[in-house]
């Protein structure tokens, strides 16, 4: 150490002299005058073997020059041997007695053992003993200690020094700012009757001196330092305890909010599977449509919250796990029937719930479609028939054929047999009235009864015609051989109108019957038949012009022949109007079912349109989920550089993901517009949008469980200390042995990934046992794969080390002075409120022989609280590693 040209202060003698004798004494001897006392190298020799603890060797005893030197250059040889550089010092200045270099060398002394070893929060020396002044002092008023001069000028930092650890000694509010020498001297005083400091300075010269020696003060300062060294010790006791506590509170706020929110979910998943489950159908289509219209805000708005909430609860389970594994606590155990697995289950049985509620909503509203559709067909068909046989049973029970002519009764007899033949023609219409009867029973239709009992009727009266008929005809059977005149032209006109009019009443029934369709091909098929039918058209008119020349000939021969007609035609009641007029009918409901066809045609065509506009866009958005899973699966093995770096990335690339939603949006618009239109099918994509809506909700889900493996890498390399570079060979070495890129490795791709590192694992015996006990550390469960995150916890806990229950066990022992227990008190003194309390309330009475009343178990609260016996540590290492097993299985898959 290279010392000014300036004379040093008397105060700085004086000082070290006083510094000197504090340490000599102790070996029964002292110094008078710092520069002659050292000369002859004996006292110089003691006093560095006081303070060293160490033997030097054995001094020259004689008085020449020659044997001084010899001493001194002892002394100095072995203060060089501490690693100390002594420059311009050397044995012949000290021999002659010069005062400027043997005060720089009881400064290097001091500096080497009184000052060097001082350390403060990672600083050292004359940084560490200003720090620790600071903290010190922090609390006082009117103290700020920036330096080693005039800092200490007012004496009040030398007294909040002793008050601090002292506080019985001082009494620091009576101190005076004004008044620097009695503050000095008090402190001065107290210091050297009650701590043992010797009076190392002078009041008068440190307040007349403009600025004070800073040498003097910190050879000073250092005293106290080295006084109070037990309560430096006792704080760093209390640190290490409140770090420890602070971790654990911090880990049961996280148990208790992974407990509210599955508690929440669980309650969710448990009122909602309910009302997916019910499967009462409703009567109508619009009550129907009025639960999917529920069910789809289901989805959009009750259910996407909630997705969120369970991919956050994962998150945090698995935040929360990774920070108990590394401060070597247990592992985390939701109570029962809240672990992620029951969640999982949970959910997984609401959206199978939900599957098949959606499945039923849209089978019954087809089932009520089909239902109101056959019900209103049933009635089309009831009314024509009814309509067709009012009448009939009147006309069959008439006695006319008793007083009847011959003519007559011919006529009647054939009419009768226009009759049956009209009766034969509607036989199908009835058939099919008792056919949809049946449907709408099996389709269980709401309002079966009513359908029933009309069905019913019809069919009895059915009956009763049938019977009617058969017994007509065997009265005019009975009479047919009274009968002689026949109008053959009547006869013919009878039997040719009455399947025409039948033709023409089913040509109306079907230009009026109800159709539904669901493909642009069946309406084109209608539309193909429609047109058939009108190609008939012109043959059915040169009918009617035949039928309706019948009956003019009968006129026309009547006429010539001067034959009064009685009445219409005898054989049949389908008279040239009736047929002009359904014919008209015909006419005017052709063009209906025309526009009625088209229209369908044009609507068949816009839901086309929206099943390909769903396509085309579906058809995008499943190949690009289906992309961006394969390349989160690749990002999540082929990371590359700082792990902030990788954690950036991947947000960007979340973003990225997130940016995409509006085509997702989009979709669902679109689907929406598909269900409106009740588009039950779509031939151009196999993508539905319950595929879009998993592999969107799996996508999000993948990248946030990605990135919060890597920011739970970030927490692991933080917490044991590991530099990025370890973390990055740690990447590398694990990287190249995974050579089919599956995020884990086999026990032989282990084994060569620890040898690559330096582990001697050797093919022998020795070798084998130490790979085995790696294994059980990495795969406890025995899967036959060791995950990144298992070999991470592995190497940080080879290259690293934390509290362990016998360090705060010192620790609070410590605290408690070296007693077996601790009292209540002493926690309110040395930690902060809230973690003293926290021990107070979790620690059982102290049962021992010294035991005295309020005493405190601290060992047993330790060891609770810093389990790290094998069992602890293998149950924890065992859960992280299926949990990174399932996070690395899902990414993949």
């Amino acid at each position: 150490m290279k010392w000014g040209c300036t004379e040093l202060s008397v105060l700085l003698s004086s000082t070290f002299t006083a510094w000197c004798n504090s340490h000599l004494r102790k070996a029964g001897t002292q110094i008078e005058n710092i520069d002659e006392d050292f000369r002859d190298g004996l006292k110089l020799m003691l006093l560095l073997e006081v303070i060293s603890g160490e033997r030097l060797p054995k001094p020259e005893r004689g008085k020449m020059r020659v044997h001084k030197i010899n001493n001194v250059n002892k002394a100095l040889d072995f203060i060089a041997s501490k690693g100390v550089k002594l420059v311009s010092i050397g044995a012949e200045e000290i021999v002659d007695g010069n005062a400027k270099m043997t005060l720089g060398m009881i400064w290097t002394i001091i500096l080497r053992f009184a000052i060097q070893d001082i350390s403060v929060e990672e600083t050292s020396a004359k940084e560490g003993l200003l720090l620790w002044c600071q903290r010190k002092t922090a609390p006082y008023k009117n103290v700020n200690v920036q330096n080693f001069h005039i800092s200490w000028k007012d004496g009040l930092a030398f007294n909040a020094l002793i008050h601090r650890h002292r506080p019985e000694l001082i009494e620091y509010d009576k101190l005076r700012k004004d008044d620097p020498v009695t503050n000095l001297n008090n402190a001065f005083e107290v210091a050297e009757k009650y701590l043992d400091i010797p009076k190392m300075l002078d009041a008068e010269d440190i307040v007349g001196t403009l600025r004070p020696d800073e040498k003097a003060i910190m050879t000073y300062v250092s005293c106290f330092y080295h006084a109070f060294s037990g309560a430096q010790k006792a704080e760093t006791a209390a640190n290490r305890i409140c770090k420890v506590l602070a971790v654990n509170q911090e880990n049961e706020h996280l148990m208790e909010d992974y407990e509210k929110l599955a508690s929440d979910l669980l309650e969710w998943i448990k009122r909602t599977i309910p009302w997916l489950e019910d499967r009462v159908p409703q009567k109508t289509i619009q009550e129907m449509q009025q639960k999917l219209e529920d069910f789809r805000d289901y989805r959009r708005v009750h259910k996407p919250p909630k997705v969120q909430e369970k991919c956050q609860l994962e998150i945090n389970f698995n935040t929360l796990q990774t920070k108990l594994r590394l401060s070597n606590r247990p592992a985390f155990m939701p109570s029962e029937g809240k672990m992620v697995s029951d969640i999982n289950n949970g959910w997984q049985h609401l959206e199978q719930a939900e599957k098949g509620y959606e499945e039923w909503l849209l089978n019954e509203i087809r089932r009520l479609e089909r239902l109101d559709h056959l019900a209103e067909k049933f009635r089309q068909k009831a009314s024509i028939h009814e309509s067709w046989t009012e009448g009939k049973e009147a006309m069959l029970k008439q006695k006319d054929y008793e007083t009847a002519t011959l003519s007559d009764i011919k006529a009647l007899i054939r009419k009768h047999e226009a009759f049956e033949s009209d009766l034969a023609a509607h036989q199908d219409r009835v058939e099919q009235i008792a056919a949809i009867a049946q449907e709408l029973n099996e389709l269980d239709y709401y309002d079966s009864p009513s359908v029933n009992a009309r069905c019913q009727k019809i069919c009895d009266q059915w009956d009763v015609l049938g019977s009617l008929t058969h017994s007509r005809r065997e009265a005019l059977e009975k009479t047919e051989k009274q009968l002689e005149t026949i109008d053959q032209l009547h006869l013919e006109y009878a039997k040719r109108a009455a399947p025409f009019n039948n033709w023409m009443e089913s040509a109306m029934e079907d230009l009026q019957d109800m159709f539904i369709v669901h493909t642009i091909e069946e309406i084109e098929g209608l539309i193909a038949a429609h047109d058939q039918f009108k190609s008939t058209l012109p043959d059915a008119d040169k009918e009617r012009e035949a039928i309706l020349g019948i009956q003019s000939e009968a006129q026309r021969i009547a006429d010539y022949n001067n034959i009064k007609l009685s009445g219409n035609n005898p054989y049949t009641s389908v008279t040239p109007q009736i047929i002009n007029s359904k014919w008209e009918r015909v006419q005017q409901l052709v063009p209906k079912r025309d526009h009625a066809l088209l229209d369908e045609q044009s609507k068949q065509q816009s839901n086309e349109h929206l099943r390909r506009q769903f396509a085309s866009q579906a058809n995008i958005v499943g190949p690009w989920i289906q992309t961006k899973m394969e390349e989160i699966g690749r990002i999540s093995i082929e990371m590359n550089g700082t792990l902030e770096d990788q954690l950036n990335h991947l947000k960007q690339y979340e973003q990225s993901i997130v940016d995409y939603k509006p085509n997702i949006d989009l979709l669902e618009q679109q689907h929406q517009l598909i269900q409106e239109a009740l588009i039950f099918d779509n031939k151009h994509t196999n993508y539905t949008m319950e595929h879009i809506r998993v592999g969107w909700e799996q996508l999000l889900t993948t990248i946030a469980r990605t990135i919060n493996e890597v920011e739970n890498q970030i927490l692991t390399r933080d917490a044991k200390g590991i530099s990025q570079e370890q973390m990055q060979e740690f990447r590398a070495s694990f990287n190249h042995f995974d050579k089919d890129h599956g995020g884990s490795l086999g026990p032989e791709e282990f084994k060569a990934c620890l040898i690559s590192l330096g582990y001697d694992v050797e093919n022998d015996r020795q070798g084998d046992a130490e790979f085995n006990r790696i294994m059980s550390l990495v795969d406890p469960n025995n899967s036959g794969i060791v995950t990144f995150q298992a070999f991470i916890d592995f190497m940080s806990r080879e290259t690293t080390d934390t509290d362990t229950a016998d360090q705060v066990i010192a620790s609070f022992k410590v605290l408690a002075g070296d007693k077996n227990y601790i009292t209540a008190e002493e926690l309110r003194r040395e930690l902060p409120p809230d973690q003293a309390e926290y021990c107070i309330a979790r620690m059982a009475p102290y049962q021992g022989p010294d035991a005295i009343p309020g005493a405190l178990d601290y060992k047993s609260f330790s060891t609770a609280l810093c389990d790290t016996n094998e069992r602890v540590r293998q149950t924890s290492s065992w859960l992280g590693g299926v949990w990174d097993a399932v996070q690395i299985n899902d990414i993949l898959d």
